[in-house]
């Protein structure tokens, strides 16, 4: 379909910066999400791709063709909004076809295209019901047919799925990764949802204060993060403070070699990358909960500092409140200033596949 380049965008509103100098290439027929909390650049990001916002500074290039200045309607774009912002006065058929109608296409075409779109989201049925009679999502279907209608080279999706319930959201996103990949078509998908963005994204791009944090492919994002912030916002993540003298992490539960300059330092471990040890006497940690998920169960475990743990142990594990144990790390990531400084033994495919849901 097309290729996306982003140079250098920024985006400033008065003294304030929404987008800080982003730059990234999206290939060909990828699914590419920016993530990250609310109310910090994404949307901002994917309005200046599609031509609702003009950037502050840099360039915007569909297939090496610069379309910085170039208004919503030349732009070979489809964007589908959160709001599905679909005209209440208007059949879906009507809604879908209102592009068709004015690039004045004939009448045939336009009622073929309208067709296939609707056939192609699952609602072949509803061209004559009006809008206000569908479902949430069957209105994002309809808003999402209506982009794909106009055969865009890119399509951009900002929190689609945001106003729906967890289930449909879940159906929702397996529907459009199949018409995205069954189309081929290159995307760029905004969402605040870590589960969406790992289930959806080839690649995710985690934005923090209007820069990119951190770009790679989802199981990179979640095995190695490359800043504390990136640790914390993708999965569940124990963040242990600790200082290091000698080499040595002086916490009295994670007496650990980190072999970095002595000082203050943020140790970053899994729950499924942690163990725990009953001990018989004192330990230096206390069961404060165990919560059962069916496949697994996932243990709260408070420190003698205050720190409580979580720690994913099977489900035929039996745990007592107020017992005490001993945590093992078998991997961990350290952090100083949000930095990675050091990684110690990688957790195991198995181990993450649990979290992607794999056998």
């Amino acid at each position: 379909m097309a290729r996306l380049t982003i140079k250098g965008v920024s985006k400033s509103f008065g003294a304030s910066h929404a987008v800080r100098d982003v730059s990234l290439d999206v290939e060909d027929g990828e699914l590419v999400c920016l993530l990250g909390p609310s109310g910090l650049g994404k949307s901002t990001l994917l309005r200046m791709i599609g031509g609702f916002e003009a950037p502050t500074a840099g360039s915007i290039l569909i297939d090496a063709k610069d379309v910085t200045s170039m208004p919503p309607e030349k732009r070979p774009t489809g964007m589908v909004f959160q709001s599905h912002a679909l005209w209440t006065h208007m059949d879906v058929f009507n809604n879908i076809a209102f592009g068709l109608k004015l690039r004045r296409l004939p009448g045939a075409e336009i009622r073929e295209r309208a067709e296939q779109a609707l056939a192609l989201v699952g609602l072949a049925d509803y061209g004559k019901r009006m809008t206000t009679q569908l479902s949430g999502g069957q209105q994002q279907r309809v808003a999402l047919a209506r982009s794909l209608v106009l055969e865009p080279k890119i399509l951009l999706l900002d929190e689609p799925f945001a106003s729906l319930d967890q289930h449909l959201r879940e159906r929702l996103r397996e529907e459009v990764r199949d018409i995205q990949q069954r189309l081929g078509i290159t995307t760029l998908f905004v969402t605040h949802g870590q589960d969406e963005a790992l289930a959806l994204a080839d690649r995710i791009v985690v934005m923090r204060d209007g820069r990119t944090e951190q770009i790679g492919p989802p199981d990179r994002i979640y095995r190695e993060p490359e800043t504390e912030f990136v640790a914390g916002f993708i999965g569940s993540m124990n963040f242990i403070r600790t200082t290091v003298k000698g080499g040595l992490s002086q916490h009295a539960a994670f007496a650990l070699p980190v072999p970095v300059a002595d000082g203050e330092v943020v140790l970053a471990v899994r729950p499924e990358a942690l163990s725990l040890a009953v001990t018989k006497g004192t330990g230096t940690g206390i069961v404060h909960r165990s919560i059962d998920f069916g496949t697994h169960k996932v243990v709260d475990v408070d420190l003698a500092d205050g720190t409580r743990l979580k720690v994913m142990t099977s489900s035929d594990s039996d745990w007592t409140t107020g017992a005490p144990v001993e945590p093992v790390a078998a991997a961990f990531r350290a952090f100083r200033e949000n930095r990675l400084v050091y990684e110690f033994a990688p957790v195991s495919a198995r181990q993450n596949d649990r979290v992607f849901g794999h056998a």
